[in-house]
């Protein structure tokens, strides 16, 4: 089961797909690790996007792409595969298509969560991360993943802290400004895929309301795998 994943920072995207890694046995594959594991291991396609990082530059597609298909093409995702963070605009999705047919791979299912722009910037504003244990849920907009009265993990009572890029609003809508652009930013990446999947019974589109809690979202995305 090959997946691509859309949704806005603060869906619970990451979540979701760290779930679905350990239900289903599928490495989870984000765009940004795939970068750090290249640049780390000082392979030729690592250093020609390190040139680029280094100077503050986005990383052209034509070392993106083939980045990303090579990692797809490795041993442990040979039963499937579940890439995050990668398309981010519509070119970028159009490439990313023609490669992996090149290649001879299947996308089978794009899973996109939604959630209005005002929900998502809160609850990345409202994360808390505990010191004992980052994974640990806790946000203070969110009902269900309260922290405690004093401002503790609901989990295990660990010292909780706010990410310093989590409270700035500028960055928070600079990025959702990309993500939100239905004509050429990562929304239409993801509706380029829907149009496919419409046209298509290879591809299966499944929408997702990202406004209820985790349990309640991964239990939809369960049944409609």
């Amino acid at each position: 089961m090959n997946i691509l994943f859309f949704g806005p920072n603060g869906s619970g995207k990451g979540t979701q797909g760290s779930i679905l890694k350990d239900k289903y046995n599928t490495p989870h594959i984000e765009s940004g690790a795939i970068f750090r594991e290249n640049i780390g291991k000082g392979t030729e396609l690592g250093a020609k996007a390190k040139a680029f990082i280094d100077k503050g530059d986005l990383v052209p597609d034509e070392i993106t792409i083939p980045m990303i298909l090579d990692r797809l093409q490795q041993d442990d995702c040979k039963n499937g595969w579940l890439l995050d963070g990668f398309p981010r605009n519509k070119t970028q999705a159009i490439k990313l298509d023609e490669s992996l047919k090149a290649s001879g791979m299947a996308l089978d299912i794009v899973v996109e969560i939604l959630l209005d722009r005002e929900t998502a910037k809160n609850r990345i504003m409202g994360r808390r991360l505990c010191a004992k244990d980052p994974n640990h849920p806790n946000n203070i907009y969110i009902d269900a993943i309260k922290p405690t009265d004093d401002n503790k993990c609901r989990v295990c009572g660990g010292e909780l802290s706010a990410r310093g890029d989590d409270q700035d609003e500028s960055a928070i809508s600079k990025r959702h400004g990309i993500y939100y652009d239905a004509d050429t930013g990562t929304l239409a990446a993801a509706y380029y895929f829907r149009d496919l999947a419409a046209a298509s019974s290879d591809i299966k589109y499944i929408e997702l309301d990202g406004t209820p809690g985790v349990k309640e979202v991964t239990a939809e995305l369960v049944s409609k795998l």
